[in-house]
């Protein structure tokens, strides 16, 4: 006789647990296999939400290594719904062990064999029919919806699958009320206008501190370094000439060069530039405003990146003048404060909301209607993609609503954004904006020596981490397709690309510049720069532009989503 031992981890999700039966059966491969055996331990409730319950059980089958489980569960009790992260049995004489990773809710009254390590591409799996009514009904549950014109597809309805568990909602909650105490709501969000800066730095605590740019807010050396380091580097570019739109003339910047022509700066690669156009014509909510505005940027002599000249609006002319830094200190501050409402504009819904939570969105939602959880792509994405669905259910409905977080706190309101975010996502394309080396390339900002921009630290950092996700990526696929022809017969990986490649009208995600033709992966090298750039745009972009907020936002004559009165038509 030998003795089995079995550790069965329940879930951390919303009715994961269950009160049903459970019957597990051992194989080895071939033709050896335990018989039926339930798991139960007396006096004890298994199988409860987020536990560890270990079982043993004896047979006179004696498998050393265990390379396969049958696994079924019947409907009795009130809950016999059940998802299982994982299982791992040990024979207890050969002391091997073997892990097999389920993640997945498990149907009533069905067989469901696991592989050990549960994974394979499509054509090798020994249980295909299982398989494909596997995903027959993942499509059922992930369906694609656009919730406004011009933005990403997003998720119909939210699957139990993707829902928080209790104790991530209870952690939310927690830090939600945390920051909510005192008047410190009251404060900022009140309706009546500040009366001192003073005032503002009073609503702060202990348990987060000051911002970090609060105590140099005002000063041109953070104002540059936001280009660069904090939540928006995405419109920083290389400035090669000044546009005609742009009444900046050499003499009035001349004393900002350090001895430099403007031609010498710029062909030294000493001159950058950004243009918010993109803002052009959106209307704000009545009685506040928003600013179209360019801004050039010269590289002093210790490498910082300073700005040397503001216009508010995009066509130059006597009520649109160019601010500079030798102007009235207030006047220019208050040319700096009325550009950063623009680019928090920017930041929020084009390189936040829209170019990583939203475009993310439709990815995921295709993985899961594509590939199978056995899928290793599948097994690649998904820690990438954990609670993508669930914040943006929660999160697109709590600011976008009439009447919502946007429509309280900036100038645009939930319309205006909306508009934004559809203009820039419709000029998102994967093989550009979505590739971290040929953006910074197309912006003429991409440098690994330090040449161009030495204090563009993030970029520096990001690009580190791009080749070693890039890397990472190259060894995986290569573990599964070591040959182009099990990529090109993979039903599965093409499907997912032509789902991806669909315009919306076809139940399609319709992303734009992916980097395989007509929706079909036909060589690995695709599929690697494919799926570094999700991994990349899920993680180091979107903590690019959320992280730093705190220190961003949270003084706010810093970043203001909101200013009263007009902006400046004069000195």
């Amino acid at each position: 006789m030998t003795t089995y031992e079995i550790k069965v981890k329940t879930g951390d999700r919303f009715g994961a647990g269950t009160d049903a039966n459970v019957e597990i059966v051992l194989l080895d491969g071939s033709k050896k296999q335990t018989k039926p055996a339930y798991l139960d331990n007396w006096f004890r409730n298994d199988f409860e939400r987020n536990q560890l319950d270990v079982f043993t059980i004896v047979d006179e089958t004696d498998i050393p290594e265990v390379t396969e489980i049958k696994l079924k569960r019947d409907q009795t009790g009130l809950f016999s719904d059940w998802f299982v992260d994982t299982i791992e049995v040990t024979n207890v004489t050969s002391g091997v062990s073997s892990l097999f990773p389920i993640l997945r809710w498990i149907r009533p009254d069905v067989d469901i064999h696991f592989t050990i390590y549960d994974t394979f591409l499509p054509q090798y799996d020994p249980r295909p029919e299982q398989r494909n009514l596997e995903i027959k009904e993942k499509q059922m549950l992930y369906e694609y919806q656009v919730k406004r014109p011009g933005l990403p597809v997003q998720i119909k309805n939210l699957p139990d699958d993707e829902q928080f568990s209790d104790s991530h909602m209870w952690d939310l909650l927690t830090r939600k009320y945390t920051i909510m105490a005192g008047k410190t709501v009251e404060m900022i969000f009140g309706q009546t206008a500040w009366d001192t800066l003073e005032d503002m730095k009073s609503v702060f605590s202990n348990i987060f501190g000051n911002p970090l740019d609060m105590d140099v807010w005002h000063t041109d050396e953070n104002f540059g370094c936001q280009r660069l380091n904090r939540v928006n580097s995405n419109l920083i570019r290389l400035c090669t000439s000044i546009p005609d739109k742009f009444g900046v003339t050499e003499s009035m910047i001349a004393p900002f060069l350090e001895g430099f022509t403007l031609s010498e700066a710029i062909a030294n690669n000493r001159v950058f530039i950004t243009d918010l156009e993109i803002l052009e014509g959106i209307d704000c909510q009545k009685g506040l405003h928003c600013t179209v505005p360019l801004c050039l940027f010269f590289v002093n002599g210790k490498g910082q990146l300073m700005p040397v000249a503001i216009q508010l609006y995009q066509q130059k002319g006597p009520d649109n003048p160019v601010f500079l830094p030798n102007d009235p200190p207030y006047t220019w501050i208050a040319a700096k404060m009325w550009y950063n409402l623009a680019d928090c504009h920017y930041h929020q819904g084009v390189a936040h909301l829209g170019c990583t939570h939203l475009i993310m969105e439709g990815f995921w939602i295709a993985a899961n209607r594509c590939l199978s959880p056995s899928h290793p792509v599948y097994k690649l994405l998904g820690p990438h993609c954990y609670a993508l669905l669930a914040v943006n259910t929660r999160g697109f409905d709590a600011l976008l609503r009439p009447g919502g977080y946007v429509d309280k706190t900036m100038a645009l309101g939930s319309d205006g954004l909306s508009e934004l975010m559809a203009r820039g996502i419709g000029q998102w394309r994967m093989n550009m904006e979505g590739d971290y080396p040929e953006f910074l390339k197309q912006r003429g900002v991409y440098c690994r020596d330090g040449s161009i921009l030495p204090t563009f630290y993030q970029r520096d950092d990001s690009l580190a981490i791009y080749d070693v996700i890039r890397s990472y990526v190259t060894d995986y696929v290569s573990l599964y397709y070591d040959t182009r022809e099990k990529l090109l017969n993979d039903a599965e990986i093409q499907n997912f690309g032509q789902e991806l490649f669909k315009p919306k009208s076809e139940n399609g995600c319709g992303i734009l510049g992916l980097p395989f033709e007509n929706g079909r992966f036909t060589s690995v090298d695709e599929l690697v720069v494919f799926l570094t750039s999700m991994i990349f745009t899920s993680s180091v972009v979107h903590a690019a532009v959320n992280f730093a907020q705190y220190d961003t936002y949270g003084y706010f004559p810093n970043y203001p989503p909101m200013l009263k009165g007009p902006p400046p038509k004069n000195k």
